[in-house]
């Protein structure tokens, strides 16, 4: 398990973000709608969240469409479930 992605889980709104894709795909349009933040702030924490994997993305027109890369969430359940 790399330690980028418990990086990528450090910032608050990684973690929203994360929250926010747990009830399925999202655009990244709706997301922003969720946050006081410009879009180019939310293309960086989408692109820390790609990056380690824990995101996958789609393009459809100009949007962009994300969703949770369940293989790589279920990679760091086990990896903590080791440590119990």
């Amino acid at each position: 398990m790399d330690a980028d992605v418990f990086k990528a889980l450090s910032d608050p709104n990684r973690i929203k973000i994360m929250e926010m894709l747990s009830d399925g795909e999202l655009c990244a349009c709706k997301i922003l709608e969720e946050f006081d933040f410009t879009q180019p702030t939310l293309s960086h924490h989408m692109s820390v969240l790609s990056r380690c994997g824990l995101v996958s993305s789609r393009k459809e027109g100009q949007w962009t469409h994300y969703s949770i890369n369940q293989d790589r969430v279920r990679e760091m359940i086990e990896f903590l479930n080791k440590m119990l």
